[in-house]
């Protein structure tokens, strides 16, 4: 099944929001248009709040994060992807990101990727308790 992009960002990002809404956080989506922090979440009594970014893919392919890692913000990083199929999530923090991104360049223009070798670890795959828990306190 092929999926247009922007269903598949939004099957990532609502899978996401399913996903941690579970951990007992409350989860409220960004302005899809918007760039950075796609979901707002926070505990129970409103003590701690975390900003994530969603990066939605329909297979195993490479996150692209553009051509500066400046964009990488947030407090967590979920990658999502064979959304087409049964999604798998990947956990990381965003230092991780900019530490396992890959510098292309390509007729002078550099782009920065996230290689399926880099997210699909052990370490990062579903582990959701890094996230933590909502009803914890912080």
């Amino acid at each position: 099944m092929k999926l247009e992009a922007q269903v598949t960002g939004n099957i990532g990002l609502y899978y996401a929001c399913y996903m941690l809404s579970r951990l007992g956080w409350n989860v409220m989506p960004t302005a899809r248009n918007a760039r950075g922090i796609d979901i707002i979440a926070y505990n129970k009594t409103g003590t701690q709040f975390i900003g994530v970014q969603v990066k939605a893919l329909s297979k195993r392919d490479p996150v692209p994060l553009g051509n500066d890692l400046e964009k990488v913000m947030g407090d967590f990083w979920i990658v999502v992807n064979n959304l087409a199929k049964e999604p798998n999530a990947f956990i990381l923090l965003p230092g991780e990101v900019t530490a396992l991104a890959h510098r292309g360049e390509k007729n002078g223009r550099v782009s920065y990727w996230l290689q399926p070798t880099q997210y699909d670890q052990p370490k990062f795959k579903e582990a959701w308790q890094r996230i933590g828990h909502g009803h914890e306190m912080a």
